[in-house]
């Protein structure tokens, strides 16, 4: 066991949905050809002012109070002064010492456990563009597509202690985002990205050890095991006497390890002043409270929700309310067929097992909620057997068509007619007299058998309680 205590703090950033960029007309989308969203703005052409998207501070608004964070009365845009290739202005329009949000908190679900994070601050700024490097040239190029780009950065406190709660909070903001869809938070194309800040000290002292930056994790693998190797390497480093240095580190996949990047700046680096071309942005109460009144019903509501009127457990609660379209669509198919676990166990496992194989969403997705909830409905009514459903759920998906329409048009209905179920099984019986002799005996394992005779005999139809209810009757009787 370490001596050393880890602090963890996130720095989130969350690319917003908007049509345009924060401060100028150009398209804020991404997979457009190299340097074709520019315009003067985001050239920093002399002479070329910023204006405000007023979207974008709306979303803000709407991310605070998720955050139950304060929404400040007025925010001000600062410029950050650094010197990269694609930053054509050479500074960022960002907010410092008055951002939009403060003091807020999220609450981490961590098993059965809730762990409160508290929100630093919430502040809006603008995307650099991206430098691309050539493998064969000493040759690099700037794409400022994304420069302007809006983003709100979401830093919490320094209240994580381990990679497994990172990764969890990380998770949990971008169902927040999504929810709110105010960001499509996907990671792999830099939507949703975040800087880690580990430090470590010994256990029981308050005051923080030296703090390294992490830069640029996207993906939640990448967060949790960057920062458990920073963790790692930073305990051998104070084990074996030495220092930690205040840096910048970049998280390398192929070694599975951190490398540096740059020496730490301190704010004063940035140079941080009042940016003179944009005034202070004035929040009155109507904005907030139409914004409130906007909010959807939030992940953590939902989750309780499932819990307390569809009697769930913890799992199909989490897994149903991880995104917002799968939550109405449970709540939809529900509201067709009141079983409310059969449908989650359907939709958790055969649903979500067929999805992933097809690589389709819940919005490409072939089965609507009301097809399955009938497929359920025809169980429980002993339509059809669990095992003839799969095969009709996997028709559902690759036709679309309705469940009952697929049962008819292949002679799928499930036998429930005593009569003939108790004629199949006589017949099975009288085939198979060692076998009846051998249950009557005792090895009721037999019984197995004779089911999956009767199920041969009637290609899967039979209903597979009156089967059993039939057949330890009849095997019960004098021979």
């Amino acid at each position: 066991m370490s001596s050393y205590e880890s602090v963890i703090g996130l720095e989130v950033h969350a690319q917003l949905s908007t049509d345009s960029k924060i401060f100028a007309l150009s398209a804020a989308h991404s997979g457009a050809e190299a340097n074709t969203l520019c315009d003067p703005v985001t050239l920093g052409l002399p002479g070329a002012l910023p204006v405000l998207n007023r979207r974008v501070v709306d979303y803000a608004i709407k991310i605070g109070l998720a955050l139950e964070c304060e929404i400040n009365r007025e925010s001000v845009f600062e410029r950050k002064h650094y010197f990269y290739p694609d930053l054509p202005k050479g500074y960022q329009i960002s907010q410092y010492e008055h951002p939009i949000c403060s003091n807020g908190r999220l609450a981490v679900r961590m098993g059965e456990e809730l762990r409160t994070i508290g929100i630093t601050r919430i502040h809006l700024e603008e995307d650099a563009g991206k430098s691309t490097h050539s493998e064969t040239e000493p040759v690099s190029y700037a794409d400022l597509n994304r420069a302007g780009v809006p983003l709100v950065e979401i830093v919490s406190e320094p209240d994580l202690r381990t990679p497994a709660e990172a990764a969890a909070y990380m998770r949990q903001l971008r169902q927040i985002v999504r929810y709110l869809d105010i960001c499509d938070g996907n990671m792999e194309d830099g939507s949703l990205r975040c800087d880690a800040n580990i430090s470590l000290r010994p256990y029981g002292q308050e005051e923080f050890g030296t703090k390294v930056e992490i830069k640029n994790l996207n993906s939640f693998r990448f967060v949790e095991r960057a920062i458990e190797h920073e963790i790692q390497r930073q305990t051998l480093m104070l084990e074996q006497g030495e220092k930690v240095i205040q840096e910048t580190r970049l998280w390398d996949e192929q070694k599975s390890a951190t490398k540096p990047m740059r020496s730490k700046e301190y704010a004063e680096d940035y140079r941080y002043f009042p940016d003179p071309d944009l005034p202070t942005v004035v929040v009155d109460p109507v904005w907030i409270d139409k914004a409130r009144s906007s909010l959807p019903e939030l992940p953590e509501q939902v989750f309780s929700r499932f819990k307390t009127m569809y009697a769930l457990d913890d799992y199909y609660a989490e897994r149903l309310s991880e995104e917002k379209l799968i939550a109405r669509f449970y709540d939809q198919a529900v509201s067709e067929h009141n079983n409310p676990t059969a449908l989650a166990n359907w939709i958790t496992t055969e649903l979500y097992g067929r999805m992933n194989r097809e690589g389709v969403n819940i919005e490409e997705c072939p089965v609507s909620p009301q097809n399955l909830a009938m497929l359920v409905r025809l169980i429980d009514e002993g339509v059809i057997s669990g095992k003839i459903a799969k095969s009709v759920f996997d028709e559902m998906f690759s036709t679309s068509a309705s469940p009952d329409s697929i049962i008819e048009a292949k002679g799928l209905r499930q036998v429930s007619d005593p009569e003939v179920l108790n004629n199949v099984i006589r017949g099975v019986l009288e085939q198979n007299p060692q076998q009846v002799a051998q249950f009557r005996e005792g090895k009721e394992k037999m019984l197995g058998f004779f089911v999956g005779q009767v199920m041969r005999e009637t290609q899967g139809k039979a209903n597979p309680e009156m089967v059993n209810e039939i057949l330890r009757k009849l095997l019960s009787e004098d021979a």
